[in-house]
């Protein structure tokens, strides 16, 4: 849906979120994550002093400059996986989730809506409400592999209405109440989808028919896990 150079730019984007996820989710002890993950923070300077080393890092430096794209977005990205490393998601806060989300996929969305070329006072409050709303779809969608790295993103509030008081992943994953955590927490995932399509009413469409694509495709999948009952 893109032309050839924002195209590139997004694949750029891209595998630095896949990078920093996979060191996040890999299998080293969590000292050498932290530093790789600094390491990270350092090439992002560097991009923006023009001399990366990391392949990907050297990847980015002409969307940086030809999309202006936003320094403390990548900051956040990396932020959002050291909450994974340190394992601090385990039952979070709403609070704390939404900080996440914002973290890892409301500022993977900033960083796309500039490379999508969207421009307007929508086009921010958009990225975030579908970075919200992908997010929270993902975890619906990843509960089994989320708990085998030890990670259990439903927020505490919504499990402990329902009567679940750990915060272990595989004790709230084999609570008989977790079908009915899934779809609250769905409800939560709608919501923000119904505010992103209230902002796209005031964004270009042209520009953002990648992130509406991947909007529609995700919402699918969401009715798709209610309907199947989780």
């Amino acid at each position: 849906f893109m032309p050839r150079k924002r195209r590139d730019a997004m694949y750029a984007v891209y595998a630095f979120c896949r990078e920093v996820d996979d060191i996040a989710d890999g299998d080293e002890e969590v000292p050498v994550k932290l530093a790789r993950l600094s390491h990270w923070r350092q090439e992002i300077d560097r991009i923006y002093d023009g001399a990366p080393t990391l392949p990907t890092a050297r990847a980015l430096v002409g969307p940086v400059r030809e999309f202006a794209l936003a320094r403390e977005d990548f900051l956040a990205m990396v932020a959002g996986m050291e909450m994974d490393v340190q394992g601090t998601m385990r039952a979070p806060s709403l609070p704390e989730l939404a900080v996440y989300c914002d973290r890892v996929a409301g500022a993977a969305g900033l960083l796309s809506i500039k490379v999508f070329g969207a421009e307007g006072p929508h086009a921010a409050p958009f990225a975030i409400a579908l970075g919200r709303a992908l997010q929270c779809t993902n975890i619906l969608r990843d509960l089994d592999e989320d708990a085998a790295m030890g990670r259990v993103y439903l927020p505490r509030e919504i499990l402990r209405k329902h009567g679940i008081t750990s915060s272990d992943p595989e004790s709230i994953l084999a609570h008989s109440a977790l079908p009915a955590v899934c779809a609250e927490f769905a409800e939560v995932a709608a919501g923000h989808f119904a505010a992103a399509q209230r902002e796209l009413a005031g964004c270009p469409g042209r520009a953002l028919r990648p992130a509406v694509v991947m909007m529609m495709i995700y919402r699918r999948l969401l009715e798709r896990m209610r309907r199947t009952g989780w």
